[in-house]
């Protein structure tokens, strides 16, 4: 059964008219439709700004989609009220881009990993056990417990990341969006990261939508590929089909263009 079940969405975007030009339109997301399976990792690969990443967005409601529907455990998102999607987004995170941008830097990595636990569960815990349960999260993120007291700016950009993926899960959500996480980290950080998320995917039984530009990487972690052009699905299958025998021109071209990191090539 599908944990996550996309219908047609559709995500328009109109710019004003400048000097008596008419609004222009932008499909940014055209009519897809995808499932996404309990337990399994779908990479979604393609381009930059072909869409994968509004599309992402899109099935945590942090866009609204103009048309389509989204449901997340056969409830429609997109029919819930804020308190109600409030309620089941603890079961929905994601991991940003960007680990310089994600994390508040006024904030303590302490503060920063629990604060989803005092959103989503408020007076349940206390200091203590909230505390105990950030030191589990940075243990599984590899990260020693006094990081916790130390602020972002202390740590490179992979830790960053690391600390990004701990506050992701310490809810123990059930779907996971892997928003393009390693695109802004060097090659050897990037590989350690997507060998934590697959540790990880495994550990707590997660459920990853994995959204990247590299076809290997996504080939390395995925289940099935989704390739994404123009704001539209042109291929979808197990990953072994969709990298060995592509049928679409523009999967052959990406697969082509995109080079075998060592850690893959090397596995």
């Amino acid at each position: 059964m599908a944990l996550v079940e996309i219908r047609n969405v559709v995500k328009v975007y109109r710019t004003e008219g400048v000097l008596g030009q008419a609004q222009r339109e932008v499909r940014a997301v055209n009519g897809v439709s995808l499932d996404i399976r309990s337990g399994e990792t779908v990479g979604l690969v393609g381009e930059s700004g072909c869409g994968k990443s509004t599309l992402g967005r899109m099935v945590l409601r942090l866009i609204e989609p103009t048309s389509g529907s989204i449901r997340f455990e056969n409830q429609d998102l997109l029919t819930l009220s804020k308190p109600e999607l409030r309620r089941l987004r603890r079961h929905m995170q994601i991991i940003f881009q960007d680990p310089f941008a994600s994390l508040n830097p006024r904030m303590r990595v302490a503060e920063i990993v629990t604060e989803p636990l005092l959103i989503h569960e408020p007076s349940k815990r206390s200091k203590a056990e909230l505390g105990e349960a950030a030191a589990e999260m940075m243990r599984a993120v590899g990260l020693d417990q006094a990081a916790l007291q130390r602020y972002p700016h202390e740590f490179s950009g992979g830790q960053r990341q690391r600390i990004g993926i701990a506050r992701a899960l310490i809810l123990r959500p059930r779907l996971v969006i892997c928003d393009e996480p390693v695109s802004a980290l060097d090659v050897s950080v990037g590989a350690q990261i997507v060998n934590l998320l697959k540790q990880l995917q495994r550990d707590f039984g997660l459920t990853l939508l994995f959204i990247s530009h590299s076809v290997p990487v996504v080939r390395y972690l995925s289940d099935r590929i989704a390739v994404m052009r123009r704001g539209e699905i042109v291929e979808i299958g197990d990953t072994e089909t969709i990298t060995s025998s592509p049928q679409h021109e523009y999967t052959q071209t990406l697969i082509e263009a995109t080079p075998e990191p060592e850690f893959i090539a090397g596995s």
